[in-house]
């Protein structure tokens, strides 16, 4: 392949084909002036570079972010253009003043009904489904007559971020100067009215005593324009002292409202009880919940303040408690009913499940008292009036003792009470003895017995006695057989320990050689006692016990 001669570069370049060769490397001397330029626009001592756009370039960016690469186009200045915002790709947005058309075309209204109109209203710019007009009886399509006119073809707008959230976009001012109109046009009529007023209570003679030294005319116009100067103000300040209440203050000459923070002729709260274990006061709230006399002995209905509380759970609010829980008891049975959706509804059926409900206590009151009766206890006076106070004088001592008048009645009980049967002189249960009741007269403890008077007494006595020696007697027995018992448990366990010691000698001496062993060492000369054989018994080891081989560990 054959390099590329100077005059083919030369014709390359003159039609528009940039080289890409690598610039010539700098000398030393242009090095330092070109550092030394830099330098110097650091410092602010020489004008910045400037870019093809004419736009200065800051010194301190870098060479490589600034300079344009060789291997793109060498002849390129330092510039910042592929820096910023490339617009081939930056989004369009419509302009501020563009919106949505609004109403319909007035230049052009059709006779007959067209293919692919409304068939309810004939226009054409949406369909049936779409269509804002009141339903037909019969629609367009069909009777051709009274066809609607076409709205305005929307344009597709296309939104910023502030242009979304703009809450002016679309206003048209015209209408504010509409509305600026109609106001100016009131104002001139109630001024014309009151200068007919005026003109009138001249014509009457009622202004003539005010005209002394000018003429009726000029004083007329100069009454007049004073009159429309404070016609405003006599307004304001008419109703201004009309709505002047406790809590708020209004200056009628600079027409402003001041409202206090609290009515000052209502008592703070926390100032209503200084106890300090009353009430609690929530200073960032100012709420104060519960009730700050509730110790005083006070009645909340008869105080001024009984807290927010007795407030919050006064009037309407219980009952509107009551209807909420109502419907939600109702949802959950399956009728489909809420507070705030349908409110009529759910009064009505709480009313009609009230009626139902005391119709259904009262069927059920008056089927008890049929089948069981007791219907004169329900017919009793009230209690106040069986408790109520009377003209019998009676006397009391200090102690509480009646000194004069009728004593007050014992109650008595609904059963017989001093009934004396089978010849007792005491009732039954007048007598008590080891957790039993009897009789007083004869000591008899069998219920509707016949009495026995003294020897009646005189047995249960001896008998009584009898049981007191006889159980005195056994008592001494047990304890002399469980001294028995305890003398021998004890005299058992010695014998058990000398069996035990015996029992390891044995196997000590059987570990020993025949020969070595003392002589008549596993003989005894004496006779074992009891205690000695039981305790051999206990410890003996039989082969056909199950449980052997458990018996030393």
């Amino acid at each position: 392949m054959r390099e590329p001669s100077a005059e083919e570069t030369e014709g390359q370049a003159s039609n528009g084909v940039v080289g890409l060769e690598e610039p010539k490397k700098m000398t030393r001397e242009d090095w330092r002036k070109k550092k030394e330029l830099e330098e110097q626009r650091k410092l602010g001592n020489a004008p910045a570079e400037v870019d093809e756009e004419g736009k200065d370039i800051n010194p301190h960016i870098p060479q490589y972010i600034a300079s344009v690469p060789w291997y793109i186009d060498p002849t390129k200045r330092p510039t910042l253009k592929h820096q910023r915002p490339q617009a081939e790709k930056q989004a369009q947005y419509a302009p501020i003043g563009d919106w949505y058309r609004r109403g319909v075309q007035e230049n052009f209204l059709s006779t007959k009904f067209r293919k692919g109109a409304c068939e309810n209203c004939g226009a054409m710019t949406h369909k049936k489904k779409d269509c804002l007009e009141r339903p037909r009886k019969v629609g367009a399509k069909y009777t051709g007559t009274d066809i609607a006119a076409d709205e305005h073809e929307q344009i597709q707008l296309s939104l910023d971020y502030d242009g979304k959230r703009d809450r002016w976009n679309g206003y048209d001012p015209e209408e504010h100067m509409r509305i600026v109109e109609e106001y100016s046009k009131v104002d001139l009529a109630k001024r014309t009215l009151k200068a007919q007023k005026l003109q009138e209570e001249l014509a009457s003679g009622k202004l003539m005593d005010q005209v002394v030294s000018v003429n009726v005319s000029e004083s007329f116009q100069l009454h007049q324009q004073e009159r429309e100067h404070n016609s405003e103000d006599e307004d304001e300040d008419k109703y201004a002292d009309d709505i002047d209440m406790p809590g708020q203050n209004f200056d009628s000459k600079r027409r402003i409202t001041v409202r206090n923070l609290r009515i000052r002729e209502d008592t703070a709260k926390y100032l209503r009880n200084l106890d300090p274990n009353s009430a609690y006061y929530d200073p960032k709230t100012r709420a104060m919940r519960e009730n700050p006399y509730a110790n005083t002995g006070k009645i909340p209905e008869e105080v001024g303040y009984a807290g927010d509380n007795f407030v919050r759970y006064t009037g309407d609010t219980i009952t509107m408690a009551q209807t909420q829980l109502f419907a939600w008891e109702a949802y959950e049975r399956g009728s489909d009913v809420h507070l705030q959706a349908d409110p009529t509804k759910l009064e009505l059926l709480h009313q009609s499940f009230k009626v139902k409900k005391e119709d259904f206590k009262k069927e059920q009151k008056e089927s008890i008292l049929e089948k069981y009766g007791g219907q004169e206890h329900l017919d009793a006076p009230p209690r106040e009036l069986l408790l109520a106070q009377t003209e019998d004088y009676v006397e009391y001592s200090r102690h509480g003792a009646v000194i004069k008048g009728l004593k007050k009645a014992v109650a008595c009980s609904k059963y017989e009470e001093d009934v004396l049967i089978n010849n007792h002189t005491c009732i039954w249960g007048s007598y008590w003895r080891e957790g039993r009741w009897g009789y007083k007269c004869c000591y008899s403890m069998v219920k509707q017995s016949y009495c026995t008077g003294e020897a009646g007494i005189k047995t249960v006595v001896s008998t009584a006695q009898y049981f007191q020696l006889t159980y005195t007697r056994l008592i001494v027995f047990l304890c002399g057989s469980f001294c028995r018992c305890v003398q021998l448990c004890f005299t058992v366990d010695q014998a058990l320990s000398a069996e035990e010691q015996r029992l390891k000698q044995v196997a000590e001496l059987m570990q020993i050689d025949e020969r070595k062993r003392p002589y008549n060492s596993l003989k005894e000369v004496k006779e074992p006692t009891e205690e000695e054989m039981e305790a051999f018994r206990m410890k003996r080891s039989r082969p056909d016990d199950p449980m052997a081989s458990f018996l030393g560990q």
